[in-house]
């Protein structure tokens, strides 16, 4: 586009429109160029084959089809960028490789505007995140992409954004309820409910808002109305929390009373002293940084919108710090972010590779003596965690010493912190789901007796993953559980998107195919937005594929059925493409494509990506290359394949080995 001209705006939460600079609706003409352009928002900048864009748009294309995508996109550009010359390149709706994309700007679309908002709005006090919410709500102008409803392509975009604007609302309830506006936010609630009535979060703030609004019978009410809903239509009980606040409603319990003189006098008290932190400490001052890295490290664990912020912030941190000439300034600022993380892949490789350099930088420059032994702790549990699903073994060398100092300074807070370091550091190889455990039974053990909450609930989590791998579901559902009741107790809402992953695992674990591919995509929905794309990108795909394999027994050919090869396949597309070269009969391709893979990352994942391996050798006969899997794999015998990642699972290991055996015997 012109750089003189405003910035063209696209809106998909209703109708699908575009306006100018100005505001003004421009004219898209008939609905296939609506659908092209619809089609085209969905993809979020990637690139729409044209073969697919055909697909898309009719069920039986003919011969014009092609011609006819091209006119489409010629006439979306007239529209989209008037005062291009002729023969210029499109600068928007552009041309790449097989197809097009629109390369919109992140802010560009309502859509993606109204779900940056809402990430956001979970880190902001309460007056704020409504004032957030209120006005990302009334973006919305009818149901998401309106003009494609009935299209298959839309349908999961149509429910993401529904599901997100739901949980929206039920965020604007929450707010309003923070800040005791607890009658105001009724009528809302009594809407939605009315649209959604299988929401029980709605109908726990619904009634929670009458008994606060001093109408405890219209309370209990509601909560007998949302019990005979969910029995009737649903065929279940209430779930944990509704049942607690019907317990809590009768009993008077004092806890639900309205916090609203407590949260304003809180709101108060955080802008007087923010206020004072901003006239008394100067803009350059070491403090202020320091402090900046607290705050940055509380936010992180607030949710998506919050760790998204941490994370673009940090480093800035880190290179202001670094600005001083003061490695013990410097290893102070590196060392604060003792976020506990549980997934084994960085969200931002070059940002972590950037940690990594500097945290080497102020070790080398840190002085000597026992002083500083636990600053060198820090950097130490730092490198092992940012050097995460590496093969780095400078990322567990780094592990292993800062562990033996923590202990030798019997420090409970350094100690869980490497003991982090050395978790992400244990899946360099198949079968050390053992190792896991027993560090995640440490952690709890030790969080527990020093009140370290976080870390606590990190060391729920690996033991939920570590006892899937070794099939013992009793012990991981108990620490699933135990997870949820803490983070709900914390309010660490990001822990709630590992354990619904896991239930979703469990339920491919008992065969429950159908059931199961719902509970991915309901998982998937709530990992969107929660700010870790080092998990996000390409599960979704990956975990279907491992469901339509389920096991050892599924030809890989036939499980290719369950890929689509156009999907957000992420790191994982590697071990996708031999499987529909397969399906494809281009078996030479499909061995030439498997034997150039590399040996897996050392993330949770490994197994289950063997295993795919394995998968598409077996059917190619490929003993070499199942010689080397057998032999990966080999020390997770009796394991569950792949459930050690909490995510999926590839059924019992044993079997696979089983199979892979008498292959090459």
């Amino acid at each position: 586009m012109d750089g003189q001209r405003e910035p063209i705006r696209f809106g998909v939460l209703g109708p699908v429109v575009a306006w100018d600079g100005t505001g003004e609706p421009l004219g898209l003409k008939g609905p296939r160029h609506r659908a092209v352009l619809a089609r085209l928002i969905v993809a979020r900048r990637r690139v729409v084959p044209v073969a697919r864009l055909v697909r898309d748009l009719w069920e039986e294309p003919g011969a014009g089809a092609v011609g006819a995508v091209q006119t489409f996109v010629a006439a979306l550009r007239r529209v989209l960028e008037p005062d291009r010359p002729p023969r210029a390149p499109a600068r928007l709706l552009v041309t790449e490789g097989p197809g097009y994309a629109l390369r919109a700007a992140p802010d560009a679309v309502d859509a993606w505007r109204f779900e940056a908002a809402v990430g956001a709005a979970a880190a902001l006090p309460p007056a704020r995140a409504l004032e957030r919410l209120e006005q990302a709500l009334g973006a919305w102008r009818g149901p998401a992409y309106a003009d494609v409803a009935r299209e298959e392509w839309a349908r999961g975009e149509r429910s993401r954004l529904t599901e997100l604007r739901l949980r929206a609302v039920e965020q604007q309830a929450q707010a309003r309820l923070a800040l005791g506006l607890a009658a105001e936010a009724v009528p809302d609630l009594d809407a939605h409910l009315a649209e959604h009535p299988w929401r029980e979060e709605g109908w726990r703030l619904l009634a929670l808002a009458l008994y606060r609004a001093g109408r405890q019978a219209d309370a209990l009410a509601v909560l007998r109305r949302a019990r005979a809903m969910l029995a009737d239509r649903l065929g279940v009980d209430p779930g944990p929390r509704l049942r607690r606040l019907e317990a809590d409603v009768l009993a008077q319990d004092p806890l639900l009373d309205p916090p609203a003189e407590p949260v304003t006098a809180a709101a108060r008290l955080w802008t007087r002293a923010a206020e004072a932190y901003d006239r008394t400490v100067s803009g350059g001052a070491r403090s202020r940084l320091e402090s900046t890295v607290g705050l940055l490290r509380n936010l992180a664990v607030t949710g998506g919108g919050g760790l998204r912020a941490a994370q673009e912030h940090r480093s800035a941190a880190i290179t202001a710090a670094e600005e001083f000439g003061d490695p013990e300034l410097t290893a102070r600022v590196i060392g604060a972010y003792d976020v506990p993380a549980i997934w084994t892949r960085a969200d931002d490789p070059e940002q972590a590779r950037r940690i990594v350099a500097a945290a080497e930088r102020t070790l080398a420059a840190l002085p000597e003596g026992a002083a500083h032994e636990a600053a060198r702790c820090r950097l130490l549990a730092t490198i092992a965690l940012e050097t995460r699903g590496t093969r780095s073994p400078r990322g567990a060398r780094a592990a292993a010493e800062a562990e033996h100092i923590a202990r030798r300074l019997n420090d409970p807070v350094l100690l869980a912190f490497a003991l982090n370091g050395a978790f992400l550091q244990s899946c360099g190889r198949a079968g050390l789901a053992p190792r896991r455990d027993a560090i995640g039974r440490e952690l709890i053990a030790l969080a527990a007796r020093h009140g370290l909450v976080n870390f606590e609930l990190l060391g729920h989590l690996v033991r939920m993953q570590a006892n899937g791998a070794l099939a013992d579901f009793a012990t991981a559902d108990g620490h699933a559980d135990a997870a949820d009741r803490l983070a709900e107790r914390h309010e660490r809402p990001l822990a709630g998107v590992f354990t619904q992953w896991y239930r979703a695992l469990r339920t491919a674990a008992a065969g429950e195919h159908r059931r199961a591919e719902a509970a991915y995509r309901a998982a998937a929905a709530r990992l969107d937005g929660a700010g870790m794309p080092g998990l996000e990108h390409g599960l979704l795909p990956l975990a279907r594929l491992c469901l339509g394999l389920g096991g050892v027994a599924t030809p890989a050919s036939a499980a290719a059925a369950h890929i689509d090869p156009e999907a957000d396949w992420g790191p994982y597309r590697p071990w996708a493409e031999p499987f529909t070269l397969l399906r494809a009969g281009r078996l030479a391709d499909a061995r030439a494509r498997l034997r150039a893979l590399p040996e897996p990352p050392a993330d949770l994942l490994y197994e289950a990506l063997c295993c795919l391996q394995a998968a598409v050798a077996l059917e190619l006969g490929d003993r070499p290359l199942l010689r080397t899997l057998h032999a990966r794999l080999l020390p997770a015998s009796g394991e569950l394949a792949g459930a050690g990642s909490g995510l999926l699972t590839l059924g019992p290991m044993d079997q696979w080995l089983t199979t892979m055996a008498a292959a090459l015997d």
